[in-house]
This record gives structure tokens, C-alpha cells and sequence, in this order.
């Protein structure tokens, strides 16, 4: 006898479990009143959320897909996480403001969930740049929208712009990656591997996570460790390589809490470091203070980028530059969320404020068969304050601590 799919729930609500929540209510309900102020410039009804990243920015709740849909719905006056069966009560708890629940007993009972809160037939914020044309499509069958409008800038400016709560976060996470970095540093010696000394970064980053945040959910936390011609990319994946005396050596840590992520990013050498390279290092390391020098208050990205352009030009080094010199931390990840407007590029005009948190992070890349070859890198995360900024890295850079092994 086939079951009647028809009697079983689309939707219900499934609260167990004390609320944990990185910030205090307070936080939150401030940033919802921001999103809703500019829904108020845009004319919404409400916001329907799909990414990773605004989910957790105005609700707490990071979310793993698993090729499942989830969204925040955020009207004039309700705040709702719309999640899957398969996680129970554990977006309830992990949330600011209203879950419900969706059933996977119909397709599409996600938009359903979704629909209950909006209603049809209103004017609806989503994220252009997350959904897919798929989703897109759903989205206008379920919620039949009067009209549609992009609200991920608008989402974007408002997460560029740090509170107190979250700058007092990202010291723990900046201190974190610190940890990471001096457990890396004491482990580097020839003969090992990438992934031996990785490990050793990372396992120190989740204890001191666990020591600092008890209450806190644990994952995301990783390491980026290269080597010789591994580090020629900054997003290499970590290999089981072994080191050998002389060795360029790429250190990145990447401690995660809450959505909110962090890195530190050191050159370093094996024991030994020739002339052509150190000449190099020297280079990159008089950018990277350069540049940490011109992040103040009222200068664009666009500037501090041509100006370190034109530093590097002089030394005959900018044919290796690869990327920007920095961008904005906060609630994102290396598979989620990016705060595009403030990155250090020739087409970002941002203009720098206190509250923003930016990294400065100079990388020169000499190919192999060069004197010098590798990939050269520090990175630092600096807060914006109103007459300057104040980096909250305290990891050395340079070849006084970090010629090791």
C-alpha cells in the first residue's frame, strides 16, 4: 500500500535545545534593522536569503547544504531560518529568531516553507550572485513576486562595516591563527611533509578554539602548508611533499569560529635562505609594511593598490605580482561569501572607514629556472581606526624568526 504523501507535513517547527549563539541577541536585532532600513530605500516586502554568508551575518546560523536548499526570510517584522528535516533541532539552536522546518516529503517544500513566511505576490530582495537559475525560477513559480530586487550589494556594504562585537571576535580568531602559526614554525624540519606539519597547525587552532569558545560548533578550521614549487599558488592544496634544506615555505592558517574567518600568512625557509632570494623576501617585506602604512581612513583601495603598484615597479617587480594586496574578513570562507567592495584592486573606489577589518597581504611569484623562485607572502589583519589602523597579527615576519628547521 503506497503512503498518501499528502498527509505527511510540508513544513513544522522543531525547537529542542538551549540557543547558542556567537553574539548577543542585541547584535543581531541591530543588524536586522539595518537590512531593514535599506529595504525600506528599496521598497521590499522582505528578503529571501540563500548564501552561506548573509544566513549566518543576520541569524547566526552557518549552514551545511549537502545539496540541500536553506534560507533566511527577513520581513518588516519576522526574522525566519528555513532549514532541512535532516538537521532537527540544531538550526533552532544555533539561530536568531524564527526556523521552520521543510519536509523532503514533496519536491519543492523548501520554497513552500519559504512562500509561508513571504506570501505571493510582494516585492522580494534576493541575492542575484547566489542563486541559480534553477532556484531563480522556483522562486518566481512559489512566491509569484511583483517584483524582484538585487539585494546583495546592499547586504554587502552593511557586513563591510564591523560593530564592536564582531572586531572583539575577529581579535580571538586573528590570535587563533597566531597559535596556529607558532605550532607550525616548531614542527618545520627537513624530511617532513607538508600535510606532518599541516596537521600540527590545525590541531593546535581547533584546542585553542575548543579553550577559548566552549561553547562553540567546531569545523572549517584548516591549513594551507607549501613548499618548493608548491608555493607558487596562494590556494595551494596541502601535498605530502617533503622539505629539504633550503626550501621556500608558505605558512597559512586558517582558523574558523562561527562563520567568521581568519589568516596569517608567513614566508619562511628551511635553515637556509640564498642571496637571489633573500633580495626578493627584502622586497616583499618593505610592500607588505608599505602598504600596512598607507590603510587609513579616507584613502581608497584603489589607491593604496597603485601606490604599491608603482613601489613594486621601482624594484622591477611587478611582472610577478599575481593578485590584489588584500581584502576585507568577516564572515566568509574559502567556499562561501566574499566582500567584493573591499578589496585591494585598480577597480575597487571603496573608500576605507573606521570599523573595516582588511588584510594587507603583498605576494610576488618567481617562476621556476629563476634565481629566487617561489611564491612570497605575508599577510596581516588590520583594523581601520579613526586616525590610522591597528594590526591585531602578532606572528614575525621576516628572516630573523623565520629561517627555521
Amino acid at each position: 500500500m503506497t503512503a498518501d504523501l499528502t498527509e505527511r507535513p510540508q513544513r513544522y517547527r522543531f525547537h529542542q535545545g538551549d540557543r547558542v549563539l556567537p553574539f548577543a541577541a542585541a547584535e543581531y536585532d541591530a543588524r536586522l534593522a539595518g537590512l531593514r532600513e535599506a529595504m525600506e530605500v528599496h521598497g521590499l516586502d522582505a528578503c529571501v536569503f540563500t548564501s552561506m554568508q548573509n544566513i549566518a551575518y543576520y541569524s547566526g546560523f552557518l549552514y551545511c547544504a549537502f545539496g540541500r536548499p536553506y534560507g533566511l526570510v527577513v520581513t518588516r517584522t519576522d526574522s525566519v531560518t528555513i532549514s532541512a528535516g535532516i538537521d532537527a533541532g540544531q538550526p533552532w539552536r544555533r539561530c536568531h529568531g524564527d526556523n521552520i522546518t521543510y519536509t523532503d516529503w514533496q519536491r519543492d517544500n523548501f520554497w513552500r516553507a519559504v512562500a509561508s513566511v513571504t506570501g505571493e505576490g510582494k516585492v522580494i530582495g534576493c541575492e542575484a550572485d547566489h542563486l541559480t537559475l534553477e532556484r531563480s525560477e522556483k522562486l518566481n513559480a512559489f512566491l509569484k513576486p511583483r517584483k524582484g530586487i538585487d539585494i546583495a550589494p546592499a547586504a554587502m556594504e552593511q557586513r563591510m562595516r564591523k560593530s564592536a562585537a564582531e572586531i572583539e571576535l575577529i581579535r580571538h580568531v586573528a590570535a587563533v591563527a597566531d597559535v596556529g602559526g607558532f605550532a607550525i614554525r616548531d614542527a618545520i624540519r627537513e624530511g617532513l611533509r607538508e600535510i606532518d606539519i599541516a596537521m600540527a597547525g590545525r590541531d593546535a587552532m581547533e584546542m585553542e578554539i575548543a579553550r577559548r569558545f566552549p561553547d562553540a560548533e567546531y569545523r572549517d578550521t584548516w591549513v594551507w602548508f607549501q613548499s618548493g614549487i608548491n608555493t607558487d599558488g596562494a590556494h595551494n592544496p596541502v601535498t605530502s611533499r617533503k622539505l629539504r634544506r633550503g626550501d621556500i615555505l608558505s605558512l597559512n592558517t586558517f582558523p574558523m569560529i562561527s562563520g567568521y574567518y581568519t589568516a596569517l600568512e608567513r614566508t619562511l625557509f628551511v635553515k637556509e635562505v640564498d642571496a637571489a632570494s633573500r633580495r626578493i623576501w627584502d622586497i616583499n617585506l618593505a610592500a607588505h609594511e608599505y602598504g600596512m602604512s598607507l590603510l587609513k581612513p579616507g584613502v581608497t583601495c584603489a589607491e593604496v593598490t597603485r601606490k604599491l603598484n608603482t613601489f613594486f615597479e621601482e624594484h622591477q617587480v611587478l611582472q610577478y605580482r599575481t593578485f590584489g594586496y588584500g581584502h576585507s574578513f568577516g564572515v566568509l570562507s574559502h567556499y562561501y561569501g566574499r566582500e567584493a567592495g573591499l578589496e585591494l584592486r585598480e577597480d575597487i573606489d571603496t573608500v576605507l572607514e573606521p570599523g573595516m577589518v582588511i588584510s594587507m597581504e603583498p605576494m610576488l611569484t618567481i617562476p621556476e629556472g629563476q634565481p629566487g623562485a617561489g611564491g612570497y607572502r605575508e599577510h596581516d589583519i588590520l583594523v581601520i581606526t579613526e586616525t590610522g589602523n591597528e594590526d591585531i597579527t602578532r606572528y614575525p615576519y621576516g628572516p630573523e624568526f623565520n629561517v627555521v628547521g
